[in-house]
């Protein structure tokens, strides 16, 4: 799960690549790779989503088997059953 200082400093530097691209139209020069990296980083801000890492962490902490095996939908759908 994303700390507070992660999700702000995000946060931050969605904004900041917003206000550059008003300023030069610099994103649409940028490689396609750091464009679709900048638009999934906001959109999980926005969304506060947990990515496949934070819950196999919650997984690992409440000691669900298979966890290793399994996807994020798996994942999400054991951390419900053991909550």
């Amino acid at each position: 799960m994303a700390t507070k200082k992660q999700r702000a400093t995000a946060r931050r530097n969605v904004k900041k690549a917003q206000a550059g691209a008003a300023r030069k139209q610099t994103i649409k020069h940028l490689p396609k790779r750091t464009r679709t990296a900048l638009g999934k980083e906001g959109a999980k801000v926005r969304s506060g989503e947990k990515s496949r890492a934070d819950l196999y962490r919650e997984a690992q902490r409440l000691g669900i088997e298979g966890r290793s095996r399994m996807g994020k939908a798996e994942l999400k759908r054991a951390l419900a059953r053991a909550r």
